[in-house]
């Protein structure tokens, strides 16, 4: 590919520049996330990350390693920058979403530094389409603070099983009531809808459990509406680890395998409903 191993005539030298084979390893991952119009874009020497925040009660990453990519190069320590999500993605699926057999859209793309536009340029059969999207101003984005260390309770779960529990779940309920404990009912979901309640176990010894670690009986409730769109990145995994911290802080990761089996992550943090009372559950 042109892209991959060569600069685009006319694109100058930056503080970051990565080239795709295939670009929709990179839109895949970012639909997983695009619940906002904007997000924050980080670089480092170990890949890219992508951050949309909603109201600072929901956080979401995209992680893209720097071994996906053919060519990935960051001149600095770290590159911050705002960009809008959106027209990243029509621009990255300029030539549609799904490409003919045996075709892919080559990627290349170049960031000059604060204050410049980031480039994208695209290849598919023979042409060349180039987009400039300009750049803004970071915004300081809430810190989870979720390091090891601080978690209560891990499960590891196949992505199909909690595939199959949204399904069943009453999605009319406000909230998703997430109980973790070290004895029964060891994981359960459960949702307060139209319908009434409805509860799923699923045991420690489960063929869809890979891994249980809990520690204490956590009860938490999160806002359904803020969980929704981790249902993008949960359609694309394979495994989904959900981690409680404390103080009832969400995280779930997804694992997603793209089409040449490489491994990338997406990440949801959510605060626990405030609205709800130690009494209440």
């Amino acid at each position: 590919m042109p892209l991959s191993s060569a600069p685009p005539a006319g694109a100058e030298p930056g503080v970051l520049s990565a080239s795709l084979d295939n670009a929709r390893h990179l839109s895949g991952l970012l639909r997983a996330v695009h619940f906002q119009d904007h997000a924050t874009c980080f670089a480092t020497a170990n890949g890219l990350r992508v951050t949309v925040e909603d109201a600072k009660c929901m956080q979401a990453h995209a992680f893209v390693q720097a071994e996906i990519f053919q060519e990935y190069t960051v001149q600095e320590e770290s590159v911050t920058f705002r960009i809008n999500l959106s027209f990243l993605l029509d621009c990255l699926t300029i030539f549609g979403t799904s490409a003919l057999p045996g075709t892919s859209t080559a990627l290349r793309m170049c960031y000059r530094g604060y204050g410049y536009p980031l480039m994208l340029f695209l290849e598919e059969g023979g042409v060349v389409t180039v987009c400039k999207i300009n750049t803004q101003e970071p915004e300081e984005l809430l810190d989870f603070d979720f390091c090891s260390t601080k978690v209560v309770n891990k499960v590891i779960l196949q992505s199909e099983g909690l595939r199959e529990a949204f399904a069943e779940l009453d999605m009319t309920s406000e909230v998703l009531q997430i109980t973790m404990s070290p004895d029964k009912p060891y994981f359960r979901l459960s949702t307060f809808g139209n319908a009434g309640s409805v509860h799923l176990d699923y045991p420690k010894d489960s063929d869809l459990m890979e891994a249980f670690h809990c520690t204490q009986t956590q009860t938490n409730r999160y806002k359904i509406s803020l969980l929704k769109p981790s249902t993008k990145a949960l359609a694309l995994s394979c495994k989904v680890s959900i981690r409680t911290n404390a103080q009832g802080f969400l995280s779930l990761q997804y694992m997603i395998r793209n089409e040449d089996g490489q491994i990338c992550f997406v990440e949801y943090y959510c605060c626990p409903d405030e609205d709800v009372t130690e009494a209440e559950l």
